[in-house]
């Protein structure tokens, strides 16, 4: 009997659209919550890179809280894509499964769930032990940029897919993805400068309080 209702649901296609429209609805949520999080986490970053401030117990807090809720957005992202995958699938058939756009955009979310391991594996435990990033060593330093820079651009793209409609079927996968990974080293060069000018002005202020405090010594 319940089978019987679940295909008949399936076969009123005014229902599956409003299904379709209220699980895009969720999905945009997630994407919309991980990027406010993600912009929200950069800039607060670069402030403190620009300020030399290095991390409170408060900052190593925010950091975790920060963290469990971009992995919930982004199990959100994956519960809610995958469902409107099923449910195009169900309209359009294996054909569907064709779709550039849709592998531009998997492929993205793949991208997205790994370089989330890599932060909570590697660089967020080693940023709270070196309490800033200026502290990292220079490994450790250049995976925190190339991640960071990473999930910033990827969330940004994965939206711009989303919200392309016109970019489905148009286009091949190849071309979708052009700028992706020039966004990527263009946003790692720029957090390298950044890091880059504010190490030289530590080691240009450093050696000013040191020979201060050795002329109030004597």
């Amino acid at each position: 009997m319940a089978i019987n209702t679940i295909m008949s649901l399936i076969e009123h296609k005014e229902f599956m659209e409003f299904l379709r429209l209220g699980v895009l609805y969720a999905h945009l949520l997630a994407c919309c919550v991980a990027i406010g999080l993600v912009l929200t986490s950069d800039i607060a970053m670069v402030r403190d890179i620009l300020k030399r401030k290095a991390f409170t117990e408060h900052d190593h807090a925010h950091m975790e809280s920060l963290q469990r809720s971009v992995v919930m957005a982004l199990i959100g992202l994956w519960v809610t894509g995958t469902a409107i995958i099923g449910i195009d699938y169900l309209g359009k058939g294996m054909e569907y499964f064709m779709n550039p756009k849709l592998h531009a955009k998997v492929i993205i979310v793949l991208l997205l769930t790994y370089n989330g391991i890599v932060l909570h594996r590697l660089v967020l435990p080693a940023l709270q032990k070196a309490g800033s990033l200026l502290n990292l060593g220079f490994s450790a330093r250049m995976l925190a940029l190339f991640c960071g820079s990473l999930s910033a651009v990827s969330w940004m793209y994965a939206a711009l897919l989303g919200v392309g409609r016109p970019l489905a079927w148009k286009y091949s996968l190849s071309e979708l993805l052009m700028a992706y990974p020039l966004l990527i080293v263009l946003g790692f060069l720029t957090m390298l400068a950044l890091t880059q000018r504010a190490k030289r002005h530590n080691t240009f202020i450093a050696p000013q309080w040191a020979s201060a405090g050795a002329h109030q010594a004597r």
